[in-house]
């Protein structure tokens, strides 16, 4: 394993996601991402890319790896790996699950409105709704403008995204759960854009913590626009981890497969 440490945005604050994505309790929380589903979703990209078998092994860039679940399971089938993450504590976990596995993964801690590389990859992905945190619709062109970039010609680009109609129809404001001793409590809003959640977790001596996340969706057309204006031609989209069809009214995902075009 190897690291490529090169954060360097400045932020006098620090926004929502580097506050909750670095603190020890959300991994708690989002327990039930299992490595069991991670496989199941590594496994339907690289069926439907081409890339489980290729030689030499596929390179890819998993841009928002988090505890890296997904980063693992494409190690284990045998591709290059780079696995990025902004928060110290999941790539620490990252690391960790790395080692135990015996899997070769290179890190990266770097904001992926700036992120860089001095290669390219055959894939990039950004799974489990890694995108649509920022405020402006620039910075989400940035990243994709990046992500271009790094992409040899025909490289793949996976965007796993909320499917905004099943969103709204199966919304729940509230829901409270206990995980190990700690009280969950989720409150969800809904603007135009975007679903908000509050989370208050509790521990068994009664010691609170709140956190906030916020995350834009996308209706398929604003996703699609969105890839094309930075190049991408899509290819596919998918409903859920398996694979299925994309029904606007019932797929629980919104994952898009984009491909950078071959130079002629």
């Amino acid at each position: 394993m190897s690291d490529h440490q090169t954060h360097s945005r400045d932020n006098e604050t620090r926004e929502w996601f580097e506050e909750w994505f670095d603190h020890p309790l959300y991994l708690e929380v989002y327990q039930h991402r299992d490595q069991k589903e991670a496989a199941r979703c590594a496994h339907t990209i690289l069926s439907l890319t081409g890339l489980e078998a290729t030689n030499p092994p596929a390179s890819m860039l998993d841009i928002a790896c988090g505890a890296g679940r997904h980063a693992a399971e494409f190690a284990r089938s045998g591709l290059t790996v780079t696995a990025n993450d902004l928060s110290a504590f999941l790539l620490d976990q990252a690391r960790d699950l790395a080692r135990k596995e015996g899997l070769e993964i290179d890190f990266s801690r770097q904001d992926m409105r700036t992120i860089r590389f001095d290669r390219q990859f055959d894939l990039a992905t950004q799974l489990f709704s890694s995108f649509g945190y920022f405020e402006t619709d620039e910075e989400d062109r940035d990243i994709l403008g990046h992500v271009f970039s790094m992409l040899r010609p025909g490289g793949w680009y996976v965007l796993d995204l909320l499917n905004p109609e099943h969103l709204k129809r199966n919304f729940v404001p509230r829901t409270e759960r206990s995980n190990r001793g700690l009280r969950i409590t989720e409150e969800r809003t809904l603007s135009d854009h975007h679903v908000t959640k509050r989370l208050t977790l509790t521990e068994e001596n009664g010691k609170s913590h709140s956190f906030t996340e916020s995350v834009r969706f996308f209706t398929p057309d604003e996703a699609i626009g969105l890839l094309e204006s930075a190049g991408f031609s899509l290819e596919r989209i998918i409903g859920d981890y398996e694979g299925s069809t994309f029904e606007a009214a019932t797929s629980p995902r919104m994952m898009l497969l984009a491909r950078k075009p071959a130079v002629s």
